[in-house]
């Protein structure tokens, strides 16, 4: 209809293209104001009119095709009504579809997103959960597309922090500590040694020793750091059993340690190093940027060079089209130098091919949580913290709940994950409980409970067929088009998220969703006794439900029957 809209008005605007056209029409936030709304703005300069007059103009040339009711001048706006008749009946067919929102648009192609990574030997806090939810929902989003992807968790696994633990292991540590109380007892030890680096700063030394000696092979420092990463997995997939969610690939900086050799050798070759103070650097002071380190002046390599290899090895391997990495907003200049580097070697694919996708910082309270001054809040407590607060909410509330922990489960960890969601990445989050598990606002336990209210409507409908004939003119009261233009959206929600790796465009899509339903509900009585009417009412129903399932679903968050 859009389409049509925009090919009566190309006819008689020949300065706009149809395109142009198309682009320019709105959907108008209130329907007393149409359907479609064509702004005259943008003509007045060429037409020498107010736009206010070149609406009116153009209501007396164009003719209303058969779908439209009425067309309205509204100051500077035509104004399209479509028939409701014929709107509902267009709407009804778009998401009627089970793989409504789904694509092919990504088949052939490879994505490969790199996120979570967190560091080794350091507990998974809240700060990891962004990037691992983040990450998450838009591996769920793109598949949803067609695409195949590759979710790479790149874990903090080498690097001279590792050489301070081993110095801080041997000076304070004790096997039984660790083995007792396992990755608590490493953060006490990493903690402890930049306590004692402070007034010591020869611990410093000590720790880049033993880290050279982890990249020359040392049998004692790889053993200890081994024993490390073993206990700091274990921890980690346990909170990512609680989120529910998987990866393709654990290949840490470790595991490129013997293919950073191949990346220095391609610098040679291509003259790009140079030195510095005893190091080896890209000069890119030409782009505006600050050299990107490559070789300490130990000889050792740091994260940059394993960014390169990991780049070179995914292309090999992955043959990815693009390579997102979901890291904080601080790493926005590593990299844009490990990016141009890339470039510089004579990669094209570069420029669009490698996307970082920054996010804003998290916070308890609105307190940055920081893992070197040991000011940290676990992920898992604030999951479990999430859940003990959503299952004492069902004790009070619906005590006879079936179920009740695996709901309290999929609502509490649920809501932790749309917290952070709803807004956008680059915003800061903050945990505020109050407003993360509140049932009436923007929040996830409303769309859970949206959801569940649908299916609690559909278990006491009997002999409902969702693909039966359906009587359209049930459809057409203001409630059921609003939420049918809602429903109507996903499609195109889906594809916005995408193209701009934001997750919130979901998030808040599934608000309004529920915002729809709610009304649609308060005004609509569904399960009635004539049967042409009640058809109706169920479908939307089953849509509202059906869709309301598929936006969560990409957030990484699992629906509930029953609340």
């Amino acid at each position: 209809m859009k389409e049509q809209i925009a090919k009566i008005l190309a006819e008689k605007i020949p300065s706009l293209s149809e395109a142009e056209i198309l682009e320019l029409i709105e959907i108008p936030p209130n329907p007393q104001m149409g359907d479609y709304a064509f702004p005259c703005f943008r003509l007045a300069k060429t037409l020498r009119k107010a736009p206010p007059m070149i609406a009116a103009d153009l209501l007396g040339e164009i003719e209303a095709p058969d779908f439209i009711e009425e067309i309205k001048v509204a100051g500077a706006y035509l104004n399209f009504y479509v028939k409701k008749n014929v709107y509902a009946e267009t709407l009804l067919s778009k998401v009627r579809g089970e793989q409504f929102g789904s694509s092919e648009e990504g088949k052939g192609h490879t994505i490969c997103i790199d996120y979570s990574s967190p560091n080794v030997a350091k507990n998974f806090h809240v700060g990891h959960l962004r990037t691992t939810i983040i990450g998450n929902s838009l591996y769920k989003i793109f598949s949803k597309l067609g695409y195949h992807v590759e979710r790479i968790n790149h874990l903090g696994d080498w690097g001279t922090q590792f050489g301070k633990l081993i110095v801080a292991y041997k000076k304070w540590g004790s096997e039984e500590a660790v083995k007792e109380k396992g990755i608590e007892e490493l953060m006490r030890l990493y903690v402890d040694f930049h306590k004692a680096a402070d007034e010591d700063p020869a611990l410093e030394d000590e720790a880049r020793f033993w880290f050279a000696e982890m990249e020359r092979g040392n049998e004692e420092a790889l053993k200890i750091w081994k024993w490390f990463v073993d206990i700091s997995l274990e921890e980690f997939k346990r909170t990512y059993r609680l989120l529910g969610l998987e990866f393709d690939h654990y290949t840490g900086e470790s595991f490129y340690r013997d293919k950073t050799e191949a990346v220095v050798k391609r610098l040679t070759d291509a003259n790009l190093l140079s030195e510095s103070e005893g190091a080896k650097i890209v000069d890119l002071s030409e782009y505006d940027m600050a050299p990107c380190l490559i070789l300490k002046n130990d000889g050792s390599s740091i994260y940059a060079t394993r960014d390169l290899a990991a780049i070179f090895y995914r292309m090999e391997n992955y043959h990815f089209d693009r390579c997102l990495y979901v890291t904080g907003q601080e790493q926005r200049l590593h990299f844009q130098q490990v990016f141009k580097v890339v470039e510089l070697l004579g990669n094209e694919w570069a420029k669009e091919g490698l996307v970082h996708i920054p996010y804003g910082l998290v916070s308890l309270g609105g307190e940055k949580l920081s893992s070197r001054d040991g000011n940290v809040i676990y992920a898992e407590d604030i999951l479990l913290e999430a859940i003990s607060k959503i299952k004492a909410i069902i004790e009070e509330k619906n005590p006879d709940l079936e179920n009740k922990d695996d709901v309290a489960r999929n609502v509490g960890v649920g809501a932790v994950i749309f917290n952070d969601l709803y807004n956008q990445r680059i915003k800061d989050v903050s945990f505020r409980w109050e407003h993360l598990l509140n049932f009436d606002g923007e929040t996830g336990p409303y769309v859970q409970y949206t959801y569940a209210r649908c299916s609690s409507i559909l278990r006491k409908v009997e002999d409902f067929d969702p693909n039966g004939p359906i009587d359209i003119s049930f459809m057409t009261d203001e409630a059921s088009l609003g939420l049918l233009k809602e429903l109507s959206r996903f499609d195109s929600v889906v594809k916005e998220a995408a193209k701009r790796y934001e997750p919130s465009v979901v998030a808040r899509f599934a608000v309004a969703v529920a915002q729809a339903f709610n009304h649609y509900y308060t005004v609509n009585r569904i399960n009635v006794e004539d049967v042409n009417e009640r058809n109706a009412r169920v479908l939307l129903v089953d849509i509202t439900r059906r869709i309301l399932r598929d936006a969560m679903d990409l957030l990484g968050i699992t629906c509930v029957e029953q609340m």
